[in-house]
């Protein structure tokens, strides 16, 4: 389960960079369609690396036996 919610955390995390690279490219001072569209994948990709990272730390944690 750990493994897994790393692996979801780093690509996430890859993701969460690439739209908000693409969001500062792609901004021109209007609140156009791909600009929404890019904030929801931002915001949906915050969503996902929260939950797998407190699962992740969590499993490192709750696994430790010492």
């Amino acid at each position: 389960m750990q493994k897994i919610a790393t692996r979801i955390f780093i690509y996430a995390s890859i993701a969460f960079g690439v739209f908000g690279i693409l969001l500062i490219l792609s901004n021109k001072g209007d609140n156009s369609e791909p600009n929404k569209i890019l904030m929801k994948l931002i915001l949906t990709t915050v969503f996902i690396i929260l939950p797998s990272f407190a699962l992740s730390l969590a499993g490192k944690y709750l696994s430790d036996k010492s």
